[in-house]
């Protein structure tokens, strides 16, 4: 079973935080990095310019980028589209991708975080990957965390979903959703596929408010440094692992 790890970031977040991510991934699963400008001490790392091999991904930012954002203080980022698209147009890329190369699974991952156990094969067979379910999430109410999917690609309808979720950003419809943001668009085409297509996904969420990362089994093994505070300090407060 071969498994991938995809994350993206820019020059700017490298030095902020995802150097942190760098340093300390420790999975035995190839990592793939996507970034839109030229990010320095990525040499041992496969890494691709999202713009160059994502041209809808530059395109959505171009057509958007002056798009009037609402000053809505801490629910800003709710309206703010462009800033979580790149995420949403390398994920749904590599899926297409790695899908049609043969991989089995793929997890996505913010990079905001830091890693302290590895894990391996049998680690996610236990937890995260169902032979019946398209993705493996983390649910909450209001939507759900999506600092962290895992897509199986041997799932008939994978490809079909995140070609789904990308023509909501090709044809700016997400901006007919209620929120514009990347888990609420993951989460939009997720239940229409449950309640259109009967797909079953794996929840590994405990539905509550908060870090719903830290709570479940992912706590065990990384920490989702999310929020201004916790990227400063390199480590979330609820974070009970190593």
């Amino acid at each position: 079973m071969i498994i991938k790890t995809v994350t993206t970031f820019n020059n700017k977040l490298y030095n902020e935080y995802a150097h942190r991510f760098v340093q300390t991934y420790n999975w035995p699963f190839d990592l793939i990095v996507y970034s839109e400008d030229n990010v320095q001490n990525l040499e041992s790392i496969q890494h691709n310019n999202t713009f160059d091999l994502i041209p809808q991904c530059k395109e959505f930012v171009d057509r958007n980028r002056n798009r009037e954002v609402p000053n809505l203080n801490l629910d800003t980022y709710k309206y703010d589209a462009v800033r979580f698209c790149y995420k949403v147009y390398v994920y749904t890329n590599e899926i297409v991708k790695q899908a049609r190369q043969g991989t089995d699974g793929l997890i996505c991952i913010d990079a905001d975080s830091v890693f302290y156990k590895p894990i391996d094969l049998n680690w996610m067979k236990d937890h995260i990957h169902r032979d019946d379910c398209m993705m493996t999430y983390l649910g909450r109410p209001n939507y759900s965390e999506c600092g962290y999917l895992y897509f199986n690609l041997k799932h008939p309808e994978t490809v079909n979903y995140a070609q789904a979720v990308q023509e909501m950003y090709n044809t700016d419809s997400l901006y007919q959703e209620k929120e514009f943001h990347d888990s609420w668009i993951w989460d939009v085409v997720r239940v229409r596929f449950e309640n259109e297509r009967s797909v079953k996904n794996h929840n590994i969420g405990d539905d509550q408010v908060g870090h719903v990362q830290c709570r479940s089994v992912l706590g065990q093994v990384y920490d989702h440094t999310k929020g201004p505070r916790r990227k400063q300090t390199g480590r979330s407060g609820e974070f009970k692992g190593a």
